[in-house]
């Protein structure tokens, strides 16, 4: 009986070295199954991804997920070489033992590596550390090839900065003039006013100065965080700053980093030309010293803003955020804080800026929110629905068949394009009709590669559509886990152990269009909760919570197949 094997292949680029590419790992793998009489059951690809560590590699991840829930009965695991399973040595350790729990086996077939075998495993202990000081080495080659372009006083890649255009033929800065304008204003009203970066925003919207979107989820308005960018960079003066921000590692774990600041970063000559001159830069820096000390909470250490962001102005749809009113007492000289959600007037309205007055108070209306959760998970039925989630196993098979169908056309397409090319090189040089030829094959050639870029890169949606997929799964049945025990557990977390759980059960809350005073009206001050799994609650499943009047709540139901029963009426909205 031929035994059963999966086949994974991964680049980090689309120009990868030559025989690494993906064509030529898959037909080596296929051909040594062949030769070892295995059965290729399922192929893994990761086009496009790092090494550097199994997160951000959905295919993989999948791939381990099949082996877990032995889906397929394989005994190996087909890869070109050690490199292509992981470049992190803890990471391709304890991928192999997590296959081998299973019975699974890995083959690199380049390297001659068999895990069943002996001196596999030991082997396979000093190539993992090897790779991983390899991807070091290319790692630190990259960095000071980026280095050696901010010396020259070249741009580096990434935006261009607000009031500079990118030439990217050049790989130099050219200022937008429009843009410029505003930058002279920021630095103008910063050094020259008592005006601080809040103060400039409200300066510049109030007078319809507006800012491109760069991206999707950008605001056209200018906030504080561009401002205080503006002025903190050099590069406004005619420099290129190099390191001002580093990667470090995070104690305690694997393979979490985190940016951070520097003082210590290369400042050269740019080729650009400057916006602000250096005795306006210079002047700017001095009273960001002064005044950018920034703000150590001396009071209330544990407290969180639970909910800052989840709840939208019911004016302008932008996210409230906490603040707090703080009052001494003067008998005690202690002091008291109370809390609040507000709305800090970002977006604009009717062509005006947001004018929404009420606060809430964090007390009353996290209370609010926490006790719908509770009464939620009271009911029989909800806690049989959670058990049934548990039990759901994540279903991908749309996107695999649809993976699978554009691999076959993608295949198509690479053999046309090797065909074309084949035909280019046999081409005579002496037909009078060569030129003319060259050129017409040469255009159907480049209109393969588009084909292929664009087969490539709707693999690697779907890639992604799949890891996030089974990513909401194990979030959404720790999230179910967790609801099951709520009451027990909630009230012995902390308040940003608390934040964390509430920014990924909800999605948004959204507020009634009414005058509310400091949060105590009458009656309930929401409109409706969105929540990001679905729960079971008034009769019905769904992802959105609406809160009358009365103190009730309905489900605004996304039905699941679900017919009202006879004789009781449906409270759900669809």
């Amino acid at each position: 009986m031929r035994k059963k094997c999966y086949i994974y292949t991964r680049v980090s680029t689309a120009a990868q070295t030559e025989g690494y590419s993906l064509e030529a790992q898959t037909e080596r793998l296929r051909k040594y199954a062949d030769y070892k009489e295995m059965e290729v059951v399922r192929e893994y690809c990761d086009a496009g991804k790092s090494g550097k560590s199994i997160t951000g590699r959905p295919e993989f991840q999948r791939m381990l997920q099949d082996v877990s829930e032995e889906r397929d009965g394989v005994a190996f695991i087909l890869v070109f070489k050690l490199s292509r399973f992981g470049r992190n040595a803890a990471d391709v350790l304890n991928s192999l033992q997590f296959i081998q729990d299973y019975g699974v086996n890995l083959v690199c077939v380049e390297d001659g590596i068999d895990s069943s075998k002996d001196s596999g495993k030991l082997t396979i202990t000093v190539l993992s550390a090897v790779a991983e000081i390899e991807r070091e080495n290319i790692l630190v080659q990259t960095m000071e090839g980026r280095k050696q372009k901010a010396r020259e006083g070249k741009w580096n890649g990434g935006q261009a900065p607000f009031g500079y255009d990118l030439d990217s033929r050049n790989s130099t800065l050219v200022v937008n003039e429009e843009e410029a304008e505003i930058v002279r204003i920021i630095y103008d009203k910063f050094v020259h006013t008592d005006m601080g970066a809040d103060a400039i925003c409200n300066y510049l919207n109030q007078r319809g100065y507006t800012k491109k979107k760069v991206r999707g989820h950008e605001l056209n308005y200018f906030a504080r965080g561009l401002i205080m960018k503006i002025l903190d960079n050099p590069v406004y003066t005619g420099k290129i700053a190099y390191g001002k921000n580093v990667t470090e590692k995070v104690k305690g774990t694997r393979d979490e980093y985190r940016r951070v600041k520097t003082d210590d970063y290369l400042l050269a000559d740019g080729l650009h030309e400057a916006i602000v001159d250096e005795e306006t830069w210079e002047a700017a820096r001095e009273k960001r010293k002064r005044t950018g000390v920034r703000f150590v909470k001396t009071h209330s250490l544990e407290h969180e803003h639970i909910l800052t962001g989840l709840i939208r102005c019911p004016l302008c749809g932008g996210g409230m955020s906490g603040t707090v009113q703080r009052r001494q007492n003067k008998k005690t000289g202690e002091y008291k804080d109370t809390f609040y959600y507000r709305c800090h007037h970002r977006k604009k309205v009717d062509g005006k800026i947001c004018d929404y007055k009420p606060m809430l108070n964090q007390k009353m209306f996290n209370a609010e929110v926490e006790e719908f959760i509770r009464y939620m998970v009271a009911g029989d039925e909800f806690r049989k629905f959670v058990q049934e989630k548990l039990e759901e196993k994540v279903d991908v098979s749309a996107l695999e068949t649809e993976r699978e169908q554009l691999q076959k056309q993608l295949k198509q397409v690479q053999g046309s394009k090797l065909k074309l090319i084949q035909m280019l090189d046999r081409l005579d040089t002496g037909d009078k009709h060569y030129t003319r030829k060259y050129q017409d094959m040469q255009d159907r050639l480049d209109n393969l590669y588009d084909k292929v870029a664009e087969f490539e890169e709707a693999m690697k949606d779907i890639d992604a559509k799949i890891g996030a997929s089974y990513g909401k799964e194990i979030t959404g049945k720790k999230l179910y886990e967790f609801l099951l025990d709520f009451d027990i557990l909630y009230d012995k977390m902390t308040d940003m152990e608390k934040k964390e759980f509430m920014n990924t059960f909800i999605e948004k809350i959204e507020l009634k269009n009414e005058t509310v005073n400091n949060g105590t009206g009458q009656g309930s001050r929401i409109e409706h909760i969105d929540l990001a799994f679905p729960v079971y609650y008034g009769d019905c499943k769904g992802t959105r919570i609406r809160m009358p009047e009365e103190n009730t709540v309905e489900v605004v139901c996304l039905l699941e197949n679900r017919r009202t029963r006879p004789g009781k009426r449906n409270s759900g909205r669809v």
